[in-house]
């Protein structure tokens, strides 16, 4: 039988760490490899377009599995689902490693995708099944510091395992970094949700359940607001490859100047996530965070509208912007969950593939169309900021207006 989670808040800090791991491992898988991108279209034969689907192929699923993995955790609980889920992973991870066609690669990223974001919506849940309030925030600002992060991380240590041991050895650690991490949860992750707090799987409560969450206007507002201004960070991100080997004349080691300054960003914006966590209201360190985003992005297509691609000019203007991006995105994650209090696993299911699904529109529509040019890749960062920022006036504007919700009655 599981373990219940411990009562006292001792054993926090412990947890953060585990749940920052399991949230990391779908962002850095996403984009470890693509320093290899190169390297598996001449070893496979295969042409650009047709590795670039393997991205897609692990955001697809990524996307649409995350719909389903809180839920499934309210109904079974958060260990069990988030064990399964972990082993699946690891066997994925040695299918990529072994696959013999550029198809069963991207076979096997299907599953890796299908399977990745359940520590990322499972982790959330916990949080809020733990903690209110200012120490909720605060341990989802510690979480939301490694979840920045690992998407900029992944591809430096990606890079520098292609340069030493090959392309396959980038699944191989991510099959050894997932059974690790399964071992880990297995010996100390609690279980958040006892079995009296657990809701039917039914698909008509399911189904209900969904309607719920994505009819209300305030939970749209909130994850488009999250998805919009992060979309612009990910446009960069899966257009690495091109924007430092093309634009700026960077070699396969040298993905560390556009992911150091955005891991710096990040962390400096969580650690003030958290720092101000009790002092400044949710909504007030969100729009202090949509600031410093628009700073940034107005220096970025100034800078890109008047000069040639350099650097470190043309990453600096990114450290403010995920500073900002990290300073209002656990705010944000906090409100659009507080919205269903008996719902904080499908919540967190919903806000996770809106968010996945943005990402993946960026990384198979978007990107293509602007990596051309670093001016191009500017004026993305800024519409998805600017999106972002209306949908979050529109949150100011609606949310007054719509009615608390009662808490629903468990079942008996």
């Amino acid at each position: 039988m599981p373990r219940l989670a411990p009562a006292t808040a001792r054993h926090h800090g412990r947890l953060a760490v585990l749940l920052a791991a399991l949230s990391a491992l779908g962002p850095f898988s996403t984009d470890a490899y693509l320093p290899s991108f190169p390297e598996i279209g001449r070893v496979f034969g295969a042409p650009a377009v047709l590795v670039q689907q393997t991205l897609t192929a692990y955001m697809v699923p990524f996307s649409v599995m995350t719909l389903w993995q809180g839920a499934i955790s309210d109904a079974l609980g958060r260990r069990r689902v988030t064990l399964v889920m972990l082993a699946l992973f690891a066997l994925a991870s040695v299918g990529c490693m072994l696959s013999w066609r550029v198809e069963a690669l991207v076979a096997f990223r299907a599953l890796q995708g299908a399977t990745a974001g359940a520590g990322m919506v499972i982790g959330r849940a916990v949080v809020r099944d733990l903690l209110d309030g200012a120490e909720a925030r605060r341990l989802m600002s510690r979480i939301a510091l490694v979840f920045a992060i690992a998407p900029a991380l992944g591809p430096v240590v990606g890079g520098w395992l292609h340069v030493w041991l090959g392309w396959r050895a980038v699944f191989g650690f991510l099959a050894l970094f997932s059974a690790a991490l399964c071992a880990w949860c297995w010996r100390a992750l609690p279980e958040t949700l006892p079995p009296a707090q657990r809701r039917p799987l039914q698909v008509r409560s399911m189904l209900r359940g969904y309607r719920e969450v994505l009819s209300s206007r305030a939970f749209l507002a909130l994850v488009a607001g999250v998805t919009c201004s992060f979309s612009a960070v990910f446009l960069y991100i899966v257009s690495a490859p091109v924007f430092l080997l093309r634009h700026l004349g960077v070699g396969e080691t040298g993905f560390l100047w556009l992911f150091g300054p955005i891991s710096g960003g990040m962390m400096i914006g969580n650690w003030a996530s958290g720092a101000l966590a009790g002092r400044m209201t949710n909504q007030r360190t969100v729009a202090w965070g949509f600031g410093a985003m628009a700073v940034a992005a107005l220096a970025n297509v100034l800078f890109h509208a008047l000069h040639a691609p350099a650097l470190p000019w043309s990453v600096l203007p990114l450290v403010g912007y995920v500073l900002g991006t990290s300073l209002a995105m656990p705010s944000l994650t906090l409100m659009a969950l507080d919205l269903f209090p008996e719902r904080r696993g499908m919540a967190s299911s919903c806000q996770a593939f809106m968010q996945t699904a943005g990402n993946a529109l960026v990384a198979a529509a978007l990107a293509p169309l602007l990596w051309g040019s670093a001016r191009t890749l500017s004026l993305g960062m800024a519409g998805g900021l600017a999106v972002g920022a209306v949908a979050f006036a529109a949150y100011a504007a609606i949310r007054p207006r719509e009615p608390a919700r009662e808490p629903e009655r468990r079942a008996a």
